[in-house]
């Protein structure tokens, strides 16, 4: 293969909890995202080491974010302009069923997202959809614990079966759940989860990762049963970790690093907790609530595709005396000297994304499927303008990065979306000026504005690298 295939899907990405705002609008209900907070407690909530409820005068961006509730047609005519092939885009589950646990989902919010679906279609845009992104609808954490409470999984599959049926012969694509890895490390914006005083953390963020597991399974079995040709993935984050020095401890804390990456894909992809990870499981006494049937729910509900999110690489040392160093980015990690780093820390990496593609393919055998990658940087608007080199420089990188294990080493790439392609609330820092778009909107920190759409750059590179099929760069 000397080109990416004809049908190969460039697009852009983003999720309902950081861009559609009208929090209180269409019957919608409250969910986890719309009680974080930006600022100095965000982590804290984030990680469910603070309460979200004992805040009080906290300043809630994705409230309002950059009103895509209202904006949907002019963004996706933008998204249409640059010629994108798909679009991935979340649900909100608590849009459609606002305490989540109703049996009836609300019209206006399915409404919605059947015309976001019909609005991409009307300009031949393939729609990619995430079920869940980081999004549980409140009243299912305070009346049963969200996802640690197996009751959730027929709460979701409720969801799923509604968004499959309605959406029948429109969405193919399908991803049950965002960067899935993240409920060890955010619970809380991840999967809803607080504890309680002297709680077993740990233990609870497994047995929820279960829950979510065993659902995730069965929404791929729905999905197929429902309609043949629905394609469903998993997500996770993804970045292969590098071992500090060749040092035989180096490279062993490297492996376990990339275990703790792995272990949820790996149950997704090959249908069973991996050997490492019940040996783990063991180890920390970890008490997983694994009911009869579930091993042959997990073996008979693989997902047909694994799709990732690429920000940078790690580094890890056997070392106890060399602390994590590098900043910005959730997974701890030393900084490594021979990359640079954005305006918020995270390392700049494009080679890892061909290591990494490498790395899942090689596991999996699998297709692959880009679904995040992009730069957070400080944008200027000057006379309706962005001059966003810096972005076109990483994209770039990353792309012919890409390219390079598609064409030279072989991997099964089906697409590849870039994060934010339109300027949106950070999930990390909760911060407008953190922005990845192709589009910039005037909106301040929060989310205070006109709300008017800029091309930045960047749109004219992107789409001349679709239009190419990624031949210009």
């Amino acid at each position: 293969m000397s080109k990416f295939p004809s049908d190969f899907l460039w697009g852009g990405a983003t999720a309902a909890n950081q861009c559609e705002g009208a929090y209180a609008e269409g019957g919608r209900g409250l969910s986890n995202v719309d009680l974080i907070p930006s600022g100095e407690n965000r982590f804290a909530v984030a990680s469910g080491q603070m309460h979200p409820q004992s805040l009080t005068d906290a300043c809630y961006p994705s409230r309002k974010a950059i009103d895509m509730y209202h904006h949907y047609q002019e963004d996706i005519a933008l998204f249409a302009e640059m010629g994108f092939k798909t679009y991935r885009f979340s649900i909100c589950w608590s849009r459609i069923f606002p305490g989540g646990d109703e049996e009836c989902p609300n019209e206006e919010g399915l409404q919605f997202y059947e015309n976001v679906v019909n609005e991409c279609l009307k300009y031949g845009i393939t729609p990619l959809v995430t079920i869940s992104h980081f999004d549980v609808p409140l009243h299912l954490i305070e009346t049963c614990g969200s996802w640690r409470n197996r009751k959730m999984i027929g709460f979701y599959l409720n969801l799923c079966r509604t968004l499959f049926t309605r959406l029948k012969g429109k969405v193919k694509y399908w991803l049950t759940f965002n960067e899935i890895n993240m409920i060890l490390h955010m619970p809380y914006m991840a999967a809803g989860l607080t504890f309680t005083e002297g709680e077993d953390k740990k233990n609870t963020c497994y047995a929820a990762a279960h829950h979510e597991l065993i659902a995730s399974a069965l929404a791929v079995q729905l999905a197929h049963e429902i309609d043949p040709d629905n394609k469903v993935g998993c997500m996770l984050a993804a970045g292969n970790a590098y071992p500090y020095s060749c040092h035989p401890a180096d490279v062993m804390e490297s492996i376990r690093m990339d275990h703790e990456n792995y272990f949820f894909s790996d149950v997704q992809a090959r249908g069973y907790y991996p050997s490492y990870a019940l040996k783990q499981i063991e180890r920390e006494g970890i008490r997983l609530p694994v009911l009869d049937k579930d091993e042959e729910i997990l073996r008979n509900g693989t997902v047909d595709f694994i799709s990732f999110s690429y920000y940078n690489s790690m580094v890890a040392s056997g070392d106890p005396k060399l602390q994590a160093t590098a900043k910005g980015n959730i997974f701890a990690s030393i900084e490594n000297p021979y990359l640079e780093s954005s305006e918020w820390g995270w390392q700049i990496d494009p080679l890892g994304l061909r290591i990494t593609l490498n790395s899942l393919y090689d596991r999996y055998q699998k297709p692959l499927f880009i679904v995040e990658n992009g730069l957070g940087a400080v944008d200027r608007l000057e006379n309706g303008a962005v001059e966003d080199d810096y972005r076109i420089d990483y994209l770039r990188e990353h792309i012919q990065a890409m390219k390079d294990a598609v064409l030279l080493d072989g991997v099964n790439l089906l697409g590849y979306t870039t994060w934010g392609c339109i300027d949106l609330v950070s999930a990390s820092s909760g911060e407008m000026k953190k922005r990845y778009g192709f589009v910039y909107v005037d909106a301040d920190e929060q989310c205070e504005g006109t709300l008017k759409r800029y091309r930045k750059k960047s749109f004219d590179w992107y789409k001349q690298v679709i239009a190419s099929n990624g031949e210009i760069l």
